[in-house]
């Protein structure tokens, strides 16, 4: 078995990476979002001081809770966590001896804790996938003590074990995410067009959307097969005995994620997926080796020839059974115009019964997968280590880590079982009590991404509009990133996730009722809060506030290349088309908005917090006021260019 400490350090080091775009880009929003004048205030929903320990993990337990000890309001307490996370994060992120289990302890306890009263903002997918990620990491990272000067500790043996726990989660991301977008019944995904409407529909498209857009309906839908057979057949390799069958997964896997990111702005998701996909490799692959030479039954001749040709039978056989496999689920088919021809070739009473199997053999698989990696790694704890006392302490610290990944593979399955209902019978009671008292600790969770396709009709935007009469005329508010203007250029924004710009896409899905943050978004533009409006891009009423303001359903579409189409344009980017009315006129003094606004405690609040005048308040005001009049994606980028020089430098000079 090839080593993985070079492995190991790269994936701690990919993960610095996130945490720092992760809180970089949450940091340069919060006034906006979480302050005591933004869209969801965190004083209104974080709890009272915490009195005591027992008090402390009360509830949902977050360090801001323990912030007013040191004289911070909730907004600063939140700056003063995100910040800090900017700091250590980036000092992991340029040192390698910086990259320790203490340390990404800190960074998952500090994402937890703003997350705790992140709200509708933070309600992301890739924010629980990054809690769940991060607390497999602090696992997976060395302790790193020593007296006086660090040590680094280049290798484990239990880090074998500690690496697959987030190989498993991998697996379970990726095979969700494809079944369930057959388990929804979507019609768009059953019919493999779901991508001629995705890349106009997504969140916030990047300029590649718009050429992958305009692709013949036939490349769309191929496209579709290769997601599934991505997502859903191949992270089975993952666990294969064949290491080039591995190698084959990782980069099927990093091809995805890497087609996302050049046609959508899905901030650090992509990037953390791909972090996810370093499990699959060992240092033979990056190259580097801690051991040099053949091991295992590679060592002996004749059993090494065998063994090769065994691999080879195997690796060919399980191409060529995917290969089958598709054509034949899909029913590929060459025409003779030279385009390819697909249609799903199984029912959907075919599909529940495969997933009746595969949820089950999927549970074993990875059972045997880990008992596998924990006798391995006992093995060489006793065998590769020297010494009376090396061998005592690899044995004792693999039996640690084993029972740790053990109890996060069970409570892993409770998430696993949402695929497939009938499975929860599998799992014995102790599993479900251990998933319950951990629950609130989002130490697993379950995903499932894209699983229906919306904006088919068009895709749907929320456009706000103000005026001092409610005659007109009326002036459009544009927002950084997300589609307004028909003749602006989509945006690149990742890894930046501009979060109101988001909630945007998923309030034009609903209503305001379903949306009550958005009214609070009309009351603070009515108010011509600073810190609101400077999450959007223009505002035309700089010098006083508008009197009314309303909102209107509009249908966008990607315009097309072809000139025949109603659509075709040689400048604009969209077209547009003005659909329902999603909010009525309503002014400041409206009786209904003020009703909302004491509902939900936005207007007379009687908060009791108080800033104090310490040294570092004053720090967070500079820092704040410094950080005010930057561009919030460009601030992200600065933050990640300044570590990758200095990770860099520090890695070759």
């Amino acid at each position: 078995m090839a080593s993985i400490g070079m492995t190991r350090d790269l994936f701690l080091w990919w993960m610095s990476g996130i945490y720092l775009c992760a809180f970089a880009s949450l940091y340069i929003q919060i006034p906006g979002l979480y302050g005591d004048n933004g869209i969801l205030p965190a004083k209104l929903v974080v709890r009272d001081k915490a009195k005591d320990v027992n008090d402390f993990f009360k509830g949902s337990p977050t360090l801001l809770s323990l912030t007013p000890y040191l004289g911070l309001t909730t907004q600063q307490g939140m700056e003063f966590l995100t910040f800090g996370g900017i700091l250590v994060s980036f000092l992991m992120f340029i040192s390698k001896p910086q990259r320790s289990c203490a340390g990404f302890f800190l960074l998952w306890a500090l994402y937890f804790s703003v997350y705790q009263v992140g709200q509708t903002f933070l309600w992301f997918q890739w924010d629980i996938l990054l809690l769940e990620a991060g607390f497999l990491t602090a696992l997976l990272a060395p302790i790193n003590i020593k007296l006086f000067r660090w040590s680094v500790i280049g290798y484990n043996q239990h880090d074998h074990v500690t690496l697959w726990l987030v190989k498993w989660l991998l697996f379970r991301l990726m095979f969700a995410s494809g079944v369930v977008k057959l388990t929804s019944h979507c019609p768009t995904w059953w019919g493999l067009t779901a991508l001629t409407y995705h890349y106009e529909t997504q969140c916030i498209p990047t300029p590649a959307a718009w050429y992958l857009h305009q692709l013949p309906e036939w490349f769309q839908k191929f496209s579709v097969v290769a997601t599934y057979v991505i997502e859903i057949p191949i992270p089975f390799l993952f666990f294969a005995p064949v290491r080039a069958l591995r190698l084959f997964s990782f980069y099927s896997q990093v091809l995805l994620q890497v087609m996302i990111i050049l046609t959508g702005n899905y901030n650090f998701f992509n990037l953390l997926t791909i972090a996810l996909c370093i499990s699959l490799l060992d240092d033979k692959h990056i190259g580097y080796s801690y051991y040099s030479g053949k091991q295992g039954l590679d060592a002996v001749p004749i059993l090494g020839a065998i063994t090769r040709r065994l691999r080879l039978i195997l690796g060919l056989a399980a191409i060529g059974g995917l290969a089958y496999g598709t054509q034949y689920y899909f029913s590929l088919e060459l025409k003779n115009d030279y385009t390819l021809g697909s249609k799903v070739n199984f029912t959907k009473g075919e599909f529940r019964t495969f997933m009746e199997k595969s949820v089950p053999i999927a549970m074993y698989m990875g059972a045997v997968s880990l008992a596998w990696e924990i006798l391995c790694a006992l093995g060489r704890s006793v065998t590769q280590e020297k010494g009376l006392f090396n061998r005592l302490w690899a044995t004792s610290g693999t039996v640690v880590f084993s029972c740790a990944a053990a109890a996060m593979f069970s409570i892993s399955l409770v998430t696993l079982t949402v695929l497939d209902k009938g499975s929860e019978e599998m799992l014995p009671p102790v599993v479900y009590q251990l998933h319950e008292r951990t629950h609130k600790f989002h130490l697993t969770s379950s995903y499932g991404l894209f699983r229906r396709m919306t904006g088919v009709g068009g895709r749907p935007e929320v456009i706000l509009e103000g005026s001092n009469s409610e005659e007109g005329p009326w002036r459009e508010y544009y927002f950084h990133y997300k589609p307004g203007n028909v003749y602006s250029r989509p945006p690149i924004v990742a890894p930046h996730q501009p979060r109101l710009d988001w909630q945007m896409w998923f309030a034009a899905l609903g209503t305001t009722q379903h949306n009550p943050w958005f009214v609070n978004l009309v009351y603070r533009l009515l108010t011509n809060q600073r810190e609101v409006v400077s999450l959007l891009q223009t505002n035309p009423f700089p010098h006083h506030p508008p009197k009314f303001i309303k909102a209107h359903l509009h249908h966008y579409h990607f315009t097309s290349t072809d000139e025949d189409s109603p659509r075709y344009s040689r400048t604009a980017w969209w077209k547009r088309e003005k659909q329902d009315e999603y909010l009525p006129i309503v002014s400041k003094t409206n009786p209904l908005l003020q009703q909302h606004l004491k509902h939900f405690k936005i207007i007379e609040n009687k908060s009791k917090e108080q800033s104090s005048t310490s040294l570092l308040t004053k720090i967070l005001k500079y820092l704040r006021n410094l950080t005010a009049n930057i561009n919030h994606a460009m601030f992200v980028w600065t933050v990640i260019m300044t570590g990758l020089v200095l990770a860099f430098f520090d890695l070759y000079i």
